[in-house]
């Protein structure tokens, strides 16, 4: 009784919030249009997504090198994650909530999603490898402090410590997705995604993407760190970013709007993947 009600008074039809079911269209739409790029335009936008993410972590490591502050670093770091916004760049832990929306809506496959992750990984570690070799270039200065970055993550043990901050890593950008979608407002948009990286970089949460670039700065600039060190925190970071954006934020998502999610998956056809290519 209380959805037949909630429909009645609503602007719409739908059993949720009006704002609950425009937010989940946006995202379900959003996700649908990244799983159908084509691995060209996925790779191209992954590389520009490492290197835009590249410019906070310049940006992070001139306030770093200036004032040794973590909090007002991590403030100067949300300029790559707004340069990802309004480049319509992307990166891999963006993809946590919207494509995995739109395979849960069938508005995608899981091939889809597993082509749009590896895509977007390789793509963003390579753009972001590029775009590190060329700051240490710009500024060889700042090779004591990047180093100093660097090693927090690589000489970190892993323990339940660690493990958290790779899952409040995973779930603090997701969240800062499903934040950006709640609204239209371009200015709301950037202060979420000023939020998330005032967050992931401030805080040093253990991040796949924006720490691996410290890394590679720190080992393009002569630190005492290898590649080995980096894959080893790189692995177990990965897996619990996935694990805090899937679990923490998309799956609690999907139950909201299950409603929402079973009507999709009854309009949607067999194959949407045949159907956006007849498209």
């Amino acid at each position: 009784m209380s959805e037949e009600r909630r429909s009645e008074i609503g602007e719409s039809s739908a059993p949720v919030e009006d704002e609950l079911k425009e937010s989940f269209d946006n995202t379900v739409t959003e996700g649908a249009e990244r799983l159908h790029r084509t691995f060209r335009t996925i790779l191209v936008t992954g590389l520009f997504g490492g290197m835009e993410v590249g410019l906070g972590v310049m940006a992070y490591l001139a306030v770093m090198h200036q004032t040794g502050d973590h909090l007002l670093a991590g403030l100067a770091f949300s300029v790559g994650l707004i340069a990802l916004f309004l480049a319509h760049s992307e990166l891999f832990t963006e993809n946590f909530l919207m494509p995995v929306a739109a395979v849960a809506a069938k508005e995608g496959s899981v091939k889809s999603l597993a082509k749009l992750w590896g895509g977007t990984l390789l793509a963003n570690l390579a753009g972001g490898w590029i775009f590190m070799w060329i700051v240490m270039q710009a500024f060889p200065q700042w090779g004591p402090t990047v180093a100093t970055s660097a090693s927090h993550f690589t000489e970190a043990p892993f323990s339940l410590q660690t493990v958290a901050l790779a899952f409040l890593g995973g779930s603090t950008i997701t969240l800062m997705s499903r934040m950006q979608q709640g609204t239209t407002s371009d200015p709301a948009k950037i202060v979420a995604t000023v939020i998330g990286g005032f967050l992931l970089a401030g805080l040093q949460l253990f991040h796949s993407i924006l720490d691996s670039l410290l890394i590679f700065g720190a080992i393009v600039s002569g630190a005492d760190i290898t590649y080995l060190e980096w894959l080893g925190w790189f692995g177990y970071t990965l897996l619990f970013n996935m694990l805090g954006g899937l679990v923490l934020v998309t799956a609690l998502r999907l139950v909201r709007t299950k409603e929402l999610v079973a009507q999709r998956r009854r309009e949607a056809p067999e194959d949407p993947d045949a159907a956006r290519r007849d498209a």
